[in-house]
């Protein structure tokens, strides 16, 4: 299988950037190729602007959606940019590995989503009718391939739990589970998470290392989480709001996971 890891940390001998060298070892140990889209060594450049498209004119009203749309569709994206869409159609398995920062993915790492994730290539793609809201969430580029999250906080376990501080994990991480990974099509299969990393011996390194390898073994095996597909019927459309008979009396997002 092709695996791409897309890694966002500064430090490269940070517990992420070990973390980040044992899943390439031990995927590539197992049979498997891996690419690496480092994004602090590649110097990303996180911003979305005019100067993706090497054809906007430069006097024109910038329109990202536009903008977009035009250069993937004429060839005309910045090379970084076309580089890593090429990564992600070669990818069977795609790991987004990062430390969680103010709730949310370091900002050179949805910078990369936004500038990666074109008008027709990751949305504004399929058809849009009064029975099929485009290809998206379940459908799109992505679908047949899996996604997982690799995140590290300094945070406890308990402060992430369903009576939290900082509220459940799963409402932290079900924008880019599922808003940018299950959005294009992607399976995602349920995160690792690594608490209080300030806390971590050598011992529990190995504990760590050990979990690790296990969940990627088994990247092509697991459950993904079921995310309800958005044009199977589901949701009323166009409206796009789930049927009232599923999930009758409950709101907010874990509507949007089946019960099994």
């Amino acid at each position: 299988m092709n695996v791409l890891i897309v890694y966002a940390h500064p430090e490269p001998r940070s517990l992420n950037g070990s973390l980040k060298d044992f899943s390439v070892r031990h995927l590539e140990d197992a049979g498997h190729h891996v690419q690496v889209s480092d994004l602090y060594a590649m110097k990303w450049k996180a911003s979305l602007d005019a100067q993706d498209s090497t054809a906007w004119p430069a006097d024109a009203r910038f329109d990202a959606s536009l903008a977009s749309k035009e250069a993937y569709e004429t060839s005309t994206q910045r090379h970084d940019i076309a580089l890593e869409q090429e990564k992600l159609r070669w990818a069977d398995a795609v790991i987004l590995q990062f430390p969680l920062w103010w709730f949310s993915m370091p900002a050179i790492l949805k910078g990369w989503v936004e500038r990666v994730y074109a008008y027709g290539f990751a949305y504004g793609v399929g058809e849009h009718s009064d029975n099929h809201w485009g290809d998206r969430y379940g459908e799109g580029a992505m679908a047949g391939k899996r996604a997982m999250l690799l995140v590290t906080t300094g945070g406890w376990e308990s402060h992430y739990g369903p009576r939290g501080i900082n509220g459940p994990i799963e409402d932290i991480l079900f924008p880019i589970q599922h808003g940018i990974l299950y959005y294009p099509g992607f399976d995602v299969v349920p995160p690792f998470v690594i608490y209080r990393t300030g806390r971590t011996d050598e011992e529990r390194y190995g504990h760590i290392r050990d979990a690790l390898g296990q969940r990627l073994d088994t990247l092509w095996t697991a459950a993904p989480i079921p995310f309800r597909p958005q044009n199977t019927g589901a949701y009323d459309i166009p409206a796009l709001t789930l049927r009232p008979d599923l999930a009758p009396g409950e709101e907010g997002l874990r509507v949007h996971i089946a019960k099994e």
